[in-house]
């Protein structure tokens, strides 16, 4: 069993068409996305349309969920610039997404930020001084919960690709993010994600003859300055930093 497992796309299209290209090259058995498809200045549509040609086993992000629940003065600058470009197959496809589900006779588990949160970092610690680092198995375990029981839990949302063995052996992977390899946030205190370079990213995660699994990180060039320029001209000159880059921009 070989799972393709894309996670934070944010509308980049020209990203996203070049995991696809690869992707033909790896021929998995089933592709998965684990959310914030769309959100960002870049090309929500016509990405969510790429997305529905390619119909993956998919789930909703933090972005998702705000765009679905919140007014759109409520929302971020990305959100509130996604929603008014999606057409009403766009929003009922969104509508549709759970925030979790499994795959592989449930042995695989797919979300978002944990099980129980979409914007919490499940491989990561946020320290006093805003310096992101890797949790340990235990705190991961706990994070998880019953989900824990897993043999394989797939998450998103920091960005970075990172893969864990749990003290009871279950892996836990986060692809990276297809489409932004960069950003900074406020929540739960001011840090900076970068993954130090502007590829796109994704995951492999393989069952073996013997019944385990593991993970490979794929690191895919495509023509970023192209989606760097669409950031610019929407005018998000920090997004195009990150993308051309990898780099967060300075605050």
């Amino acid at each position: 069993m070989r799972i393709a497992v894309l996670s934070d796309i944010h509308g980049n299209l020209h990203a996203l068409d070049a995991v696809l290209a690869d992707l033909r090259l790896q021929a998995p058995d089933l592709v998965v996305d684990l959310g914030d498809s769309l959100s960002g200045p870049l090309r929500p549509a016509e990405t969510a349309d790429r997305l529905a040609g390619l119909d993956p086993v998919a789930i909703r992000g933090n972005h998702e969920r705000q765009m679905l629940t919140l007014g759109i003065d409520e929302m971020n600058a990305s959100d509130s610039r996604t929603w008014p470009r999606l057409a009403s197959r766009h929003r009922e496809r969104l509508r549709a997404l759970p925030a979790t589900r499994s795959v592989a006779d449930g042995a695989v588990l797919l979300c978002h930020g944990s099980p129980d949160d979409d914007l919490c970092y499940l491989m990561e610690e946020i320290t006093a001084d805003g310096t992101v680092v890797p949790a340990a198995p235990a705190t991961v375990a706990a994070r998880l919960g019953a989900a824990a029981d897993h043999a394989v839990v797939l998450c998103g949302h920091t960005h970075l690709p990172r893969q864990l063995r749990l003290p009871d052996g279950g892996l836990v992977v986060n692809p990276g993010s297809v489409g932004l390899p960069a950003y900074r946030d406020d929540r739960p205190r001011p840090h900076v994600v970068e993954t130090g370079s502007p590829h796109a990213r994704y995951a492999l995660v393989e069952q073996d003859g013997a019944g385990g699994w593991r993970a490979r990180f794929r690191t895919i060039a495509y023509d970023w300055q192209r989606s760097a320029g669409e950031a610019r001209a929407a005018g998000r000159p920090d997004w195009a930093h990150a993308l051309a880059t990898g780099r967060a921009p300075a605050a």
